[in-house]
């Protein structure tokens, strides 16, 4: 059984959808600046390794491993924080959260200051711990058991809205919550495609105070 969330459904439904709304943010910097790799949406990244099998497909093979491979380790880290820290429920999540912001803080700080560049093989580290984070994240979010809001993930999401909808002889449950969760990533790629075209380490930075506001909603925020 998951934990309760320590919170109001109400706070539990922002912090997440906040935490949604920054992989979309950071999903649009990995595709659109650090070469077609996703960081936080590891589907993805599976097609792409299945392209890299056809020649002169374009795939970036290294990146994509390296993706892969920072989010595995990612889930292992927020799998064992949560296996610790569950019957403390708030400071589990302040304490997943935390860490992930404090990585998402550090990585804007070495690619602002210009230590990983965006363009050699250094953005193999920025593409490691911005997919070690969201690896973090989803597991953590998964043990609300809130299915729709992995906060890295939407097919199911999207099947949901299909297969339970009225045309499909549903009832349309959780419809509105579903299309916003939707919304909300493809809102967070809208803004994060927008800002590439003037700035990259900032975006980590805005990314970071989400993430930062969402554990503060798990830490102050009352029960319901």
């Amino acid at each position: 059984m998951p934990p309760p969330s320590p919170v109001s459904h109400r706070l539990t439904l922002t912090a997440l959808l906040l935490l949604t709304f920054t992989t979309g943010l950071i999903d649009a910097v990995s595709v659109l600046v650090l070469g077609h790799v996703f960081v936080a949406n590891m589907t993805g990244n599976v097609i792409f390794l299945g392209f890299w099998f056809v020649p002169h497909s374009g795939v970036d093979l290294t990146a994509a491993i390296v993706a892969f491979a920072g989010f595995v380790a990612g889930t292992i880290m927020g799998g064992r924080l949560s296996r610790h820290l569950d019957s403390h429920v708030r400071r589990w999540l302040v304490t997943a959260l935390g860490t992930e912001a404090l990585l998402l803080a550090v990585l804007a700080v070495l690619a602002g200051t210009g230590v990983l560049d965006y363009h050699d093989n250094r953005k193999l580290i920025l593409i490691a711990g911005l997919a070690v984070a969201f690896g973090a994240q989803n597991a953590t979010a998964r043990q609300f058991g809130i299915q729709e809001l992995s906060t890295t993930v939407l097919t199911s999401t999207i099947v949901g809205i299909g297969f339970d909808s009225r045309l499909a002889g549903g009832t349309g449950d959780r419809e509105k919550l579903r299309y916003g969760v939707v919304a909300t990533m493809c809102l967070g790629a809208g803004v994060g495609a927008t800002l590439t075209r003037f700035t990259v380490a900032p975006i980590i930075g805005l990314a970071a105070l989400l993430v930062t506001a969402s554990a503060a909603i798990f830490w102050f925020g009352e029960q319901g």
